[in-house]
């Protein structure tokens, strides 16, 4: 407030310079109420289209909009952008066009896979993101990744073995228990180790749906995307 102009009318005029002040902060006000407020339209509308993935149903732009508030109709492009970013690089799901034409788009699990890695039966938010990124984890650890390694490599994106995660639960039930019985992942004692140490593998429905390659060049998407500035923010 002592920086607005008002705040100084009962104290006789300003100088140039405090006048130049206040018009600076308040200008870095207006810039920093417009972000946060687009970052608001930017959850609603990860928010509205989770829903769609969860009920396996298209979306339009004109319905999208609805979404949005009409001052910042315009903004549309910029927060449609940066939703389909965050699906992409935090929950793994894809927003792709279906008709472009209509403006049509469906949510689906990245790289093709048929499991949002979420244990069956069970709601929540889509795990596809975690799971590709072990994957590529595996992958640059020379097909075989060390437990204690594939933790080091996950802490760095804020994901810890014994703390839950606001989006992924439990870390570790999910890398020793949901994702080997779902196929995607083998977790075994490595061969001739004493005391015992464990080990990360693909498993055989990781290796039927996707590739190598795949999984390669996503990891270099979402890097290129800043990702992990971007995970940070859903730790």
């Amino acid at each position: 407030m002592a920086g607005t102009p008002g705040s100084q009318s009962n104290k006789g005029s300003s100088s140039p310079d405090e006048e130049g002040s206040s018009t600076w902060g308040a200008e870095a006000v207006a810039r920093a109420s417009l972000s946060d407020a687009l970052r608001m339209q930017v959850a609603d509308l990860v928010f509205f289209l989770l829903l769609k993935y969860r009920s396996k149903q298209p979306t339009t732009q004109a319905e999208m909009l609805t979404v949005v508030s009409q001052d910042d109709q315009d903004q549309f492009p910029e927060i449609f952008r940066q939703a389909c970013q965050y699906l992409q690089v935090v929950l793994g799901v894809d927003v792709k066009e279906v008709d472009p034409g209509e403006h049509s788009y469906i949510p689906v699990p990245v790289l093709g896979l048929s499991c949002d890695g979420t244990p069956s039966g069970r709601q929540g938010m889509p795990k596809t993101g975690l799971l590709v990124l072990v994957l590529g984890v595996i992958l640059v650890k020379n097909n075989h990744a060390p437990e204690e390694e594939m933790w080091r490599e996950l802490g760095v994106m804020g994901v810890y073995p014994d703390k839950e995660h606001i989006h992924y639960g439990e870390p570790r039930e999910l890398l020793t228990h949901v994702w080997v019985q779902e196929g995607y992942l083998e977790y075994r004692q490595v061969p001739g180790s004493e005391p015992a140490r464990f080990e990360f593998l693909w498993g055989p429905r990781a290796h039927a749906e996707t590739s190598s390659l795949q999984v390669l060049q996503h990891i270099l998407m979402v890097n290129s995307r800043r990702f992990q500035d971007l995970w940070r923010l859903s730790v």
